[in-house]
């Protein structure tokens, strides 16, 4: 049987971003690197990012932004947390 995949297309990915902007909730110290899309019936609209790092250091930003640019086909330096460095929610400038 197929691993199901544990990233959604590219194009459901950039349909969420907003000027320029996405909006992410990220829960480190997941078992497993994923990211999923935001359930239709959910209000707050964010993108759930699970990454295996720890939330210290900047690691588990780190790993956002890399687990994004693989996702979104960009490189690492087109992609940035500009709010919410230390939160669950963050908001991620994407250019290029």
């Amino acid at each position: 049987m197929a691993k199901k995949s544990l990233i959604p297309p590219r194009d459901q990915l950039l349909a969420l971003v907003k000027n320029g902007e996405l909006t992410v909730k990220v829960t480190p110290n997941a078992g497993e690197n994923s990211i999923s899309l935001p359930p239709e019936n959910g209000s707050d609209g964010l993108l759930l990012v699970r990454v295996t790092a720890t939330p210290e250091n900047g690691k588990a930003n780190a790993a956002v932004i890399k687990l994004l640019s693989k996702a979104l086909g960009l490189p690492k330096t087109s992609l940035a947390v500009i709010r919410g460095g230390t939160s669950r929610t963050k908001v991620i400038a994407i250019s290029g």
